[in-house]
């Protein structure tokens, strides 16, 4: 049964991931990680008239592949818990409105993922409900469209600039899996808190979500009394090229070396010599893409046996931008276990 561990960590018994899927863009399906995805669109539009439908079509297929590869049926779900980038996270809305399933919409920016997998693992293991899905999902069109650099701006951006991956994942979570070798299971989130070191760059928002990675990774160690060493790796969601360094400063701050066993999602999924990916993966999707496409996978493998994934998130909006208002910065992070 759930419980809490130390000042922001949940302790979960038996949470298994049933199923799992991520589905993404053309550019991403151009990436290193192409052949870990279940599914490709070779166009941004992924055959929708517009680009906001097609973000709702990348959540709604890996919604039904992560459903298909659990052996489960729809009306086996009793929670679908996910959110997004929108306005009013009408693309998580919108999916829910068609699987006629109870729905919690959560939002913790580009760390919504992390937020929906607590939550839901919560559900689980509370035996509140049996089977619950987490996802999330992001396009690089609407959001640059909605705040970051819209394309008639015609702007050169910075190499610190992100660049959103199109993409949707979603994990079904379910109190019991099938036997058998390379089941995962999801044993502990720790919440982050709201981080705001007074960072105003919207073109630079992993300098500004750094120190909140490093700030809920060291609760996440010292509730749990564990070191980086004890984790085959820990990633975080879309720190990028330039901000992967940034956490490796402030996180020696707090006494702790990361190592050779840290990634960031942002990093893996685009190659540099890709065309406009600047500082690398960003959005709601990037870390969910690569955690249950990529990352799973390696578990399933027995490439990986445990794994740290830490989602993280700028909560500022267009308003207080343009307001001269800080970017509030947040990071939640669960830990990955195969078990034999």
């Amino acid at each position: 049964m759930a419980r809490s561990v130390g000042g922001q960590t949940w302790q979960f018994d038996r949470v298994f991931l049933a199923g799992e899927a991520a589905a993404v863009g053309p550019k991403e399906g151009e990436g290193p990680l192409r052949d870990d995805f279940d599914g490709i669109f070779p166009t941004p539009y992924a055959g929708q008239p517009n680009w906001e439908k097609a973000e709702q079509t990348f959540l709604q297929y890996a919604f039904d592949k992560a459903l298909e590869k659990s052996g489960k049926r729809k009306e086996d779900v009793g929670l679908f818990v996910a959110g997004d980038l929108m306005n009013q996270i009408t693309t998580s809305t919108f999916v829910a409105r068609s699987l006629a399933t109870p729905y919690l919409g959560v939002f913790s920016a580009c760390a919504t993922i992390g937020e929906a997998l607590a939550v839901a693992a919560l559900a689980v293991d509370s035996e509140a409900e049996t089977l619950v899905a987490a996802g999330t999902a992001s396009h690089n069109a609407t959001a640059e469209r909605q705040y970051r650099y819209p394309t008639e701006y015609g702007a050169q951006k910075t190499d610190t600039a992100p660049c959103t991956v199109s993409g949707g994942g979603v994990a079904l979570l379910a109190r019991d899996s099938a036997g058998g070798p390379g089941r995962v299971r999801l044993t502990f989130a720790t919440l982050g808190k709201v981080i705001d070191l007074g960072a105003k760059d919207p073109m630079d928002m992993a300098a500004a979500m750094g120190p909140a990675a490093a700030d809920t990774l060291a609760a996440h160690f010292s509730d749990l009394n564990r070191q980086p060493s004890d984790y085959d790796l820990i990633v975080t969601g879309d720190l990028g090229f330039h901000g992967m360094p940034v956490l490796r400063e402030w996180f020696s701050r707090y006494g702790y070396d990361l190592g050779d066993r840290y990634a960031d999602c942002g990093a893996l999924i685009y190659s540099p010599t890709q065309p406009e990916v600047f500082n690398g993966g960003s959005g709601s999707a990037c870390c969910a893409v690569v955690t249950f496409g990529h990352l799973v996978r390696r578990l399933r493998r027995g490439e990986l046996r445990r794994v740290l994934v830490a989602a993280t998130g700028a909560l500022h909006s267009t308003v207080s931008a343009q307001q001269g208002e800080t970017i509030p910065t947040i990071c939640h992070a669960v830990v990955l276990e195969r078990e034999d």
